[in-house]
């Protein structure tokens, strides 16, 4: 990934059960995926809120993963497919605030699908290559206290 700058961050909101279970048998195969990558384990991809997508790309964020079940397959019976609605609703947000909505995906991949995994942060990486670093990330003050105004001192 030559065009990839050193800073970029893809957050990955994984399924404990199928996605997050695939990044940890990626590792322990010692399979090399991008360490640009930060997996955020949560019970069920239905669970992933809009709202955690958009303070992702709001804190710096170049791409983000939404990574559950296989259709069909959810633990909790449907909370892949209310991910997958999530998701198609991050991108129209994204779109009404201008970022490209390439920037958030949907993957569906089990426990035992590790180099899967890997080539899904590979893809997302690819997006970050071709899209450039997120626009909202110079916005974005590295110390809480620069997002004080003067005038509130």
């Amino acid at each position: 990934m030559s065009g990839v700058k050193e800073d970029t961050q893809i957050v990955a909101f994984c399924c404990q059960y199928c996605a997050y279970a695939a990044a940890d048998l990626a590792g322990g195969l010692r399979l090399q995926y991008p360490p640009e990558v930060k997996i955020i384990q949560i019970p069920c991809t239905g669970k992933m809120d809009i709202l955690y997508a958009l303070q992702a790309f709001e804190e710096g964020a170049d791409a983000v993963m939404v990574a559950g079940c296989l259709p069909g397959d959810c633990h909790f019976l449907e909370g892949n497919y209310n991910a997958i609605r999530r998701v198609e609703r991050v991108k129209d947000l994204l779109r009404m605030i201008g970022l490209e909505s390439q920037r958030i995906k949907m993957f569906h991949i089990s426990s035992s699908m590790a180099s899967q995994f890997v080539r899904a942060v590979e893809e997302m990486l690819d997006v970050v290559e071709q899209l450039g670093p997120n626009p909202l990330r110079a916005n974005h003050p590295e110390n809480p206290k620069e997002m004080i105004s003067e005038e509130t001192r």
